[in-house]
């Protein structure tokens, strides 16, 4: 009986000295300086924790952005709800705030690892600090005109992130799982820049979301009390309305081994090329589009010529080559750093190695084809 006392009076105690954290603060105007004044996410006790009612996921295949992790959440006001779309982005409703903090596993002497993303660790809470390095947090929301970016880089301490609208760039030493080492200038994006890949819309050159579409959050989570299914979850919470019954839409995880190779690269290049490479993107003009929705061949590259590719295709005849992914100009620019050949142009300043990988055995695996004839 004692030390159930004891015990018990250890967590009322460790209750009260928890931190009530203020609600989240929705700004209808104006750029707030720092990150703390939305109260989205705050740090507490050595964690980087979520406030009430911000709910976590996660992308069945996720952007690349040199090799970072992240933390993706979503918060909307009292009483309101997205609703479902079977293929674009949810329809968000006034005072959404969707966040996506980028951090790294910490390494040894002040370096970062090279690693894949297995998703966010939340089981106690929240980030622990001593365990990542924390690079920036941006955020996009939802106003009565339309969507806004906001990027926040964190200080050296964890403890602030301050608006950078003209973005940042930050040395990083990345150390892989083989021990190699290498020097990484990861660029935080300025303001126009957010609009380059979010300005999915060439016509209305307006800023939507990428990540939250259907296909992409048909997935299983680990929350805090229990794993679900992110779009049940999102209904559960009452940030969802309109979701069909029967099957949804599903993207394939770019590196499960059990999905199909087309799966697999389709998703990839979905995510991380179709919000530019598609009929109504910042690329449709490039006549090649990447997005889920396209199924011509031609379209998605297969001996399809270059319209304005310059130096970028390195000599090589077309997107795709199939059988050959030596002679295709999609790996080149997918495997080059160079500013005047890479692709994708903006988001990283590293060779996605596993990602590029993907894209030469997807070509390989194609019948081969003599485009000439």
């Amino acid at each position: 009986m004692l030390r159930r006392f004891i015990a018990g009076l250890a967590l009322c105690v460790l209750a009260a000295c928890a931190r009530v954290p203020d609600p989240v603060r929705f700004h209808a105007d104006g750029m707030p300086e720092s990150l703390a004044d939305w109260n989205v996410v705050y740090v507490d006790d050595g964690r980087l924790r979520l406030n009430a009612r911000v709910v976590p996921y996660d992308l069945a295949t996720p952007l690349f952005t040199d090799y970072a992790h992240k933390l993706r959440t979503v918060w909307m006001p009292e009483g309101a709800k997205a609703h479902y779309q079977p293929e674009a982005t949810f329809d968000f409703p006034v005072g959404t705030i969707l966040s996506k903090t980028f951090y790294y596993p910490r390494g040894e002497a002040g370096t970062v690892l090279r690693s894949a993303d297995p998703g966010p660790d939340l089981a106690d809470g929240g980030l622990a600090l001593d365990a990542v390095r924390l690079v920036e947090t941006r955020l996009l929301v939802r106003r009565k005109d339309g969507w806004v970016a906001l990027p926040y880089v964190w200080n050296e301490a964890q403890t602030e992130a301050r608006l950078m609208r003209g973005g940042e760039l930050l040395p990083l030493a990345m150390v892989g799982d083989d021990g190699s080492r290498q020097q990484v200038d990861y660029a935080v994006p300025d303001q126009n820049q957010c609009a380059g890949c979010h300005g999915t819309d060439l016509k209305s050159k307006a800023v939507f979301p990428i990540g939250p579409k259907a296909r992409h959050l048909n997935r299983s989570f680990a929350y805090g009390d229990r794993r679900a299914n992110q779009l049940a979850r999102w209904q559960e919470v009452g940030y969802l309305d309109g979701v069909p019954g029967g099957p949804l839409p599903a993207d394939a995880r770019w590196d499960y081994p059990k999905a199909s190779l087309d799966a697999r690269a389709r998703a990839y290049l979905d995510i991380n090329c179709g919000h530019c490479h598609s009929p109504r993107g910042a690329a449709r003009t490039s006549g090649m589009w990447l997005d889920a929705a396209t199924r011509d061949p031609l379209r998605l590259g297969r001996c399809k010529l270059p319209i304005a590719a310059g130096k970028g295709t390195g000599d090589h005849a077309y997107g795709i080559q199939p059988g050959d992914p030596d002679a295709s100009i999609l790996p080149y620019r997918m495997a080059s750093t160079d500013p005047s050949v890479m692709m994708p142009e903006l988001g990283r300043s590293v060779v996605h190695v596993e990602g590029v990988a993907l894209l030469r055995a997807w070509i390989a695996a194609m019948p081969p084809y003599d485009c000439d004839g």
